[in-house]
């Protein structure tokens, strides 16, 4: 399991970082901290191999424990989630080698294409020792620039396996009763926008049975799940 710390001083942000991380396999959360100086006491303490770093907090800013870390040679990675979108704050945090860089506000997509970016990363250095020049090119170098070679070829662009089966737990927990894009994203902190797209994909493939109620206001889709038509997805999860 990939160790993860999270430094962030707001915590309804630390909270959504935390929930998103759990539906993400291969990852466990280690702490939550707030300051700059309770990172530091941490690291001390525990060993932790990704922190989650928001740039501006009280105190020290994100990017000084940034400068700490690599002046002590931690073998520590480092993702940046943060509001900072200037040029200075970015090149900074790459020049001392942030992995990836989320500008707030994101959505979960981005946040688990980042992660399983970084895990898949982790996964090939842990199976090598000595590498080729392809090896690099497509599995690490690449990567900072693309989905996964596995996302591409699996489901259509913009759609990641790893939402898809938080979308999917929760339909199933609707035990075949109707609902709708709304109720989804509620229960999965996902954008309406986005959580439309998964199920206008499931409706494609025969997953899930649309229908358009009229009433006051916009119209609404309803969607009902196929129970028999499951496997048309079980590749993706």
């Amino acid at each position: 399991m990939i160790k993860v710390l999270i430094v962030e001083d707001d915590p309804m942000v630390a909270e959504f970082n935390k929930r998103y991380l759990k539906e993400i396999k291969g990852f466990s959360l280690s702490g939550i901290v707030h300051k700059v100086k309770d990172a530091k006491e941490f690291l001390e303490k525990e060993r932790v191999n990704l922190i989650l770093l928001d740039v501006y907090m009280p105190g020290m800013n994100g990017l000084e424990l940034l400068h700490y870390i690599r002046e002590r040679k931690m073998a520590v990675d480092v993702i940046l989630i943060t509001a900072a979108a200037d040029r200075e704050k970015i090149q900074t945090a790459l020049r001392l080698g942030a992995v990836d860089y989320l500008i707030k506000p994101f959505e979960f997509e981005r946040f688990s294409q980042a992660m399983e970016r970084y895990k898949d990363k982790t996964a090939l250095f842990e199976k090598k020792q000595v590498f080729k020049q392809e090896d690099l090119d497509e599995g690490i170098l690449q990567g900072d620039q693309s989905p996964s070679r596995e996302m591409t070829q699996t489901l259509p662009k913009g759609l990641t396996n790893s939402t898809l089966q938080i979308i999917i737990n929760v339909i199933k927990s609707k035990d075949g009763t109707l609902f709708s894009t709304d109720e989804i994203a509620e229960s999965t902190y996902i954008s309406r926008v986005s959580v439309r797209k998964y199920l206008k994909y499931l409706t494609q493939l025969g997953v899930l049975e649309e229908s358009l109620t009229y009433g006051i206001g916009r119209p609404v889709y309803f969607y009902t799940l196929k129970k028999d038509k499951l496997n048309q997805v079980s590749m993706y999860l």
